[in-house]
């Protein structure tokens, strides 16, 4: 391995002695068999039209097994993206008990409305006898303007006699 020239210190910059050769046989170990070849042929122009296709990306030409973990492209037809378009989407245990108790709500709403709970009957009930004293006010209140009319009317009666008998 090279070494450094003087002390290394932090944030200062390292400078390594190596020469080229040194760092030939570490580059031609580090590459995969057969790949010598592929350089010549690339030098030379000899390369044929098909050598984008087969030549390998990144590790795959170093190493032939195949992860089952890595992610493949998968060609599927129209007919299958269709019928997987719409995946069944499951609701979380928040998201169904919220949805439940809505629909709780409203099934509870449209009974109270038609009067089939308790708390409908209650209501009704209490309405029922607000409106029983509501008439009998407005009746006392009728009956206590005809008694007013009838008193004007006698008054203003007796007012025009005692001033006719002057």
């Amino acid at each position: 391995m090279p070494k450094s020239k003087g002390k290394s210190h932090k944030g200062k910059r390292r400078v390594y002695a190596t020469e080229p050769e040194e760092l030939k046989p570490q580059q031609n170990r580090d590459l995969p068999p057969g790949s010598d070849e592929e350089e010549e042929d690339e030098e030379s122009g000899n390369s044929s039209g098909e050598e984008g296709s087969s030549k390998a990306k990144g590790v795959e030409g170093l190493i032939d097994i195949e992860n089952p973990n890595r992610a493949q492209a998968k060609v599927k037809k129209v007919s299958q993206l269709d019928t997987d378009a719409a995946p069944k989407v499951e609701l979380s245990r928040r998201e169904r008990e919220e949805i439940k108790r809505q629909q709780d709500r409203i099934k509870y709403e449209k009974l109270r409305a038609e009067g089939k709970t308790e708390e409908a009957r209650a209501d009704l009930a209490r309405l029922a006898i607000i409106r029983k004293e509501r008439e009998a006010k407005a009746k006392e209140r009728e009956a206590s303007k005809k008694a007013a009319e009838e008193k004007k009317s006698t008054t203003t009666k007796d007012s025009g006699r005692t001033t006719s008998k002057k």
